[in-house]
């Protein structure tokens, strides 16, 4: 079956849906927004009118439905993590990312397993408790098991501080029967982009590894679902090709993963190409996307796919992450380093060997306070990894907007660890008056549980989730 060529992309449909729907009016799009304000997600002709949205007033609505929407599923609450990379060594010959096989403008490196630990102690004292581990497509000797090593070591750091609660995972595609081991190491998400889903564009951008062959990793989630893994991330690099050809495709692949197994992605990334040690064509994209064409890719996928999570990472500065904030993104990662050791080594900030660079440098605490001064609460929860709310079950309570009664106490409650036990005294200040404000304005069920987890820690405990 992953030998043959992933036909679920078909270019051709994609084409001929964009030509079809180059101009909507506002009655049209007018539509489309009642039909998404719904929940129940849009389809390719829907998203296609969507994209040509120009008219400031209809963008206002666009944008208005998007926040509508992220608010009523997951309501005002930003999760966030730390990306962690344990090795920049790589096979592939990828032309846009500093990590390609004949870049010889960075150091190489493969973090033992002691300096990971040591990167895993440095975090958990910043306060974060999700880690997304991150690899070049090449492992030292030990192989695939290099990975799991990495995986267990993470687990396995504790402090005064605690300990990471969740591992996900940004690595090559495997085999099936490599997907049934990492779902063995206990991960949360399985993440892994296409970069790009026009084939003529795959091809000339990846030059040589295994990373050539499209259709190895187009097939990636089908083997991850079939090994168990129903806790998918996936996304596009944006910038490689059209934004509304990579939307659409997107699109094609998240409604196969729902035909086949029931469930979509539990989250989607939206990366934009950045500078990157040693590469022209991530210094010059060949498709610039605009800021508010970035916008308006947020607020439709949003729309398209109500369910799921939207990642902004910390490629993009905070003014951009903030106005991403009210247009669906529900997932943010914050103090970021994108090169092997580079949090022991925090001094080491403009280390060219990083993947790519960052928009946004500022400190875990500093974002948290700036986000809770938005009025949005930070969260640190990992409740539904540990009590299987994941794949099927996480749909059903997301898509009918379930999913706050346990999203908010637990968001609210981990937040409140993190000033405890972290935070500075302005941020705790300001988190404390968001905590007594979010639960004067809660009611029923979930206002009960966020009272009794609050109290919770207040008392003393850590890690109380419902």
């Amino acid at each position: 079956m992953y030998n043959v060529p992933a036909d679920f992309i078909n270019e051709q449909k994609v084409w001929d849906v964009l030509n079809a729907h180059k101009t909507a009016d506002s009655y049209k799009i007018r539509e489309i927004l009642a039909k998404a304000a719904e929940m129940k997600g849009l389809d390719m002709e829907d998203v296609a009118a969507l994209t040509n949205i120009s008219d400031p007033v209809l963008l206002g609505e666009l944008f208005d439905t998007a926040n509508q929407v992220k608010e009523t599923i997951y309501g005002k609450r930003l999760v966030l993590f730390a990306p962690l990379y344990i090795s920049n060594l790589c096979s592939n010959e990828c032309l846009y990312c500093a990590f390609r096989a004949t870049n010889k403008d960075i150091v190489r490196n493969a973090l033992t397993q002691e300096q990971i630990a040591k990167e895993v102690e440095v975090l958990i004292n910043h306060g974060h408790k999700r880690i997304l581990m991150v690899a070049g497509e090449s492992y030292p000797n030990q192989g695939f098991q290099y990975v799991l090593d990495s995986i267990k070591t993470i687990y396995e750091v504790k402090s005064e501080h605690g300990e990471i609660r969740r591992v996900n995972v940004n690595i090559a595609p495997l085999s099936t029967e490599e997907f049934v081991e990492l779902k063995k190491a206990n991960i949360g998400t399985y993440q892994i982009f296409q970069e790009t889903y026009h084939r003529e564009t795959y091809k000339k951008v990846h030059l040589g590894g295994k990373k050539r062959d499209y259709n190895w990793r187009a097939w990636s989630l089908h083997r991850a679902m079939e090994a168990g893994i129903d806790d998918l991330g996936i996304g596009v690099l944006f910038g490689l090709f059209d934004y509304r050809f990579e939307i659409l495709a997107m699109m094609q692949h998240i409604r196969e993963l729902e035909k086949q197994f029931g469930v979509g992605p539990h989250t989607i990334s939206v990366p934009r190409l950045e500078p990157a040690t040693g590469s022209d064509l991530a210094a010059h994209p060949p498709f610039p996307v605009s800021d508010i064409d970035f916008r308006k890719i947020v607020a439709i996928l949003r729309l398209a796919v109500p369910y799921t999570g939207i990642i902004m990472s910390t490629r993009e500065t905070a003014k951009m992450r903030r106005e991403t904030f009210a247009l669906g993104v529900s997932q943010i990662s914050a103090g970021s380093r994108t090169n092997p050791g580079g949090y022991e080594h925090e001094e080491d900030e403009d280390d060219p060997s990083g993947q790519f660079s960052l928009g946004d440098h500022r400190p875990l605490d500093e974002v948290i306070q700036d986000v809770a001064k938005m009025g949005y609460i930070p969260s640190f929860c990992t409740a539904c990894y540990r009590l299987g709310r994941t794949g099927q079950d996480f749909m059903d309570l997301a898509k009918p907007g379930d999913i706050k009664l346990h999203c908010a106490p637990n968001g609210l409650s981990s937040f409140k660890e993190y000033l405890q036990n972290y935070a500075t005294p302005e941020t705790t200040e300001i988190g404390n008056r968001l905590i007594r404000e979010t639960i004067a304005g809660m009611d029923g069920l979930a206002k009960q549980r966020a009272e009794k987890l609050v109290k919770r820690v207040e008392a003393g405990r850590d890690d109380v989730y419902c």
